[in-house]
């Protein structure tokens, strides 16, 4: 598709003007400048149009988009030709645009753009449009991509009162021993001491032994796991509870509390892994109480 600029105009209306005065008055350097106005625009379709082909556009997600926050999608632009580089091309996202001035040929360039999406659940965009006003600036050329990308959007994590959701979700130290350095629990190791070690873990009997500063490494305490309930939210409530799940789902893994989640009559048992966090957001995210 080829949509025709102001510049276009005037200069499309000056060669048929001088073609007209051409025919007219039978003078070959008229002939000759309208042959060169000709010549021009036929230069400017052919590189105009070889500019469009061979372009490839991907859309990069970050790992974790909520609901209704200002995430940063980037949009690369491949350029799959061997010899010619692209210029000017504009890239259309919605109502976004996105401006690259050159990508080299073989090559690819990445630029980031915000965009919020309105609520949880699976989004689809589609129908990314190329353009170009190369190289003169008097046709603009579009190309539609046939290019759909989808992403997973988590709910909107909002602070809330743990009391919302009928499980504990304050988090609490428990009395179980980790495998992970601390401060808390029983020996783990002794090992050199490095600058920065509290001084009242230093073990002075081994370290008037072997002539070198030593320092007991102990075990940290396990948190609690923690559950939060929303076995069957109702309807009204549900959007809420599940942006208030969101944050105390993040809030507690951050400090490495087990999480877990009863939601529609599905309980995931606690864990702090990435895998197991992207799990329980995910069923946050897809969760539909009709189904």
């Amino acid at each position: 598709m080829i949509r025709i600029n102001t510049a276009g105009y005037l200069y499309i209306t000056l060669t048929v003007i001088i073609g007209f005065s051409a025919v007219n008055t039978g003078n070959n350097l008229v002939y000759l400048i309208v042959s060169a106005l000709l010549s021009y625009m036929l230069v400017s379709g052919f590189f105009g149009r070889n500019n469009l082909r061979k372009l490839d556009v991907e859309l990069v997600f970050p790992e974790e988009v909520f609901a209704g926050v200002e995430t940063l999608v980037g949009v690369k632009l491949k350029c799959r030709r061997r010899w010619w580089p692209a210029f000017l091309l504009t890239v259309s996202l919605n109502e976004t645009e996105v401006l690259f001035p050159f990508v080299g040929a073989r090559s690819e360039e990445v630029v980031h753009i915000p965009v919020v999406f309105g609520g949880r659940g699976v989004h689809s965009l589609a129908g990314i449009r190329i353009s170009s006003s190369f190289p003169f600036n008097f046709f603009i050329r579009f190309r539609t991509l046939g290019y759909q990308a989808e992403v997973l959007v988590f709910p909107r994590p909002v602070r809330c009162d743990p009391r919302m959701l009928s499980g504990d979700a304050r988090g609490r130290s428990g009395d179980v021993p980790a495998d992970r350095a601390g401060y808390d629990s029983d020996i783990l190791s002794i090992r050199d001491y490095v600058p920065g070690d509290p001084l009242k873990y230093i073990s002075w009997k081994l370290t008037a032994k072997t002539g070198s500063l030593k320092t007991r490494e102990l075990g940290a305490m396990e948190e609690k796991p923690v559950i939060l309930e929303m076995d069957r939210p109702r309807k009204e409530e549900l959007e809420r509870l599940l942006s208030c799940a969101t944050y105390w789902v993040l809030r507690l893994l951050r400090t490495g509390v087990p999480v877990g989640l009863l939601l529609g009559g599905e309980t995931i048992r606690p864990g702090v892994s990435r895998a197991h966090r992207r799990l329980i957001l995910e069923r946050l995210a897809l969760y539909d109480p009709s189904s």
